[in-house]
Order: structure tokens, then C-alpha cells, then sequence
């Protein structure tokens, strides 16, 4: 009995069984160049980032450190007494943003007299400064603004010097320091200052 066999040709249409076509290639990387813009975009309305240019912030903040700003935060919430935040000059809103912390909230008398700051007549726990102020005054904070100083008290362009922070010019809350790696922090909850009784 006679056995015939028929040799068929590879279809060169088909990749080889495990391998890759140009077209499959093509239409993953397009896949994971989506996914990247996706993930950017949602985190960049998420977070910014800025860079640190001045000493006013020293010792928490140092210039050239990198830190990352949750702009999500404050959407559900309102800025809290020793917060770290960022926001738009009221000087000169389309400048660089600043970066202070939070010392008085809407409605608090802010008091600075011999190196110490009062919230409402009870002194503030702030071992987060550089060294004590060597200036001295007494402020109301309206409700719709916030009272910031820098941690580097004797060197700080803050409200003490230009007045009060309109809540619409807060842009976020700085929530760590990511570079230079030596600097790595996180920012809250652990530098948040705390008020106590006399």
C-alpha cells in the first residue's frame, strides 16, 4: 500500500508557535506607553513637586531638597496647625511658591513675645526651629487666612514680616523629602507642632 505525505510550506503570515510578530510588538508597546501617560497624568493631579530654594526652612527644609506635595489633601480637609505647606505668594501669586508652616488657623491670635509664640494666650511646642525669634508682635488671623512662619525663624520672609496667607492661595501640603536620599523624610505627622496648657 502506498503512503503519500504532503510537505506544507510555513505560513510566513503567522509568527513562529512562541515567538513575536512586528504587529503584537507594536501593540504592546503602544499598551505600556499608555499605561505610563495614564499613571502620569493621574499622579501629576495628585502630587507636584517642587525644589527648596531658600534657608528659611532650616532645619526641617534645606535648600536644593526635592520634596513631594499632596494637592489632594486640603479638597477634604482645612490646613492644620504645623503643617508643612505650599502655596502661592500673596505678594506675588504668579511667583515660585512658598514653603512655610502653619502656625495660626482662621480666627486665632498669634502672639510672638520673647523668643516664644502663643496661640490663643497658650505658648506653641515647636521643636522643629532653628532658634527662637528675635522679633516680636501680635496678629489676628481672619477666617479665611492662615498665619505661617518659617522654621528658620531669624531668617524667613513669613506672615510675621508680609501678613496673612488667603486659604485659595494654599496649593498643598509638603509630605516628604525624596532627594538627596541623605535628607529623606517624612514631613507628617511627626513635625506637627502641638499646643499645650501653661
Amino acid at each position: 500500500m502506498d503512503h503519500f505525505f504532503t510537505h506544507t510550506e510555513p505560513d510566513a503570515s503567522q509568527p513562529p508557535e512562541g515567538g513575536w510578530s512586528l504587529k503584537q510588538a507594536f501593540f504592546e508597546l503602544a499598551q505600556t506607553v499608555l499605561i505610563a501617560v495614564v499613571l502620569y497624568l493621574g499622579i501629576n493631579s495628585l502630587t507636584t513637586r517642587i525644589r527648596v530654594q531658600s534657608i528659611s526652612m532650616q532645619p526641617t527644609l534645606y535648600e536644593k531638597d526635592f520634596v513631594l506635595v499632596n494637592k489632594l489633601v486640603y479638597r477634604f480637609d482645612q490646613p492644620k496647625r504645623g503643617d508643612v505647606i505650599v502655596f502661592k505668594p500673596p505678594r506675588d501669586p504668579e511667583g515660585e511658591p512658598y514653603v512655610k508652616r502653619v502656625i495660626g488657623l482662621p480666627g486665632d491670635k498669634v502672639k510672638i513675645a520673647a523668643g516664644q509664640v502663643y496661640i490663643n494666650d497658650i505658648p506653641l511646642q515647636e521643636p522643629y526651629i532653628q532658634a527662637s525669634p528675635l522679633y516680636h508682635g501680635s496678629w489676628l488671623v481672619p477666617g479665611d487666612s492662615l498665619f505661617v512662619l518659617g522654621d528658620n525663624r531669624n531668617n524667613s520672609s513669613d506672615s510675621h514680616a508680609w501678613g496673612m496667607v488667603p486659604l485659595a492661595n494654599v496649593l498643598g501640603r509638603a509630605e516628604f523629602v525624596y532627594f538627596p536620599f541623605s535628607h529623606w523624610k517624612v514631613l507628617h505627622p511627626s513635625t506637627a507642632a502641638a499646643a499645650t496648657g501653661p
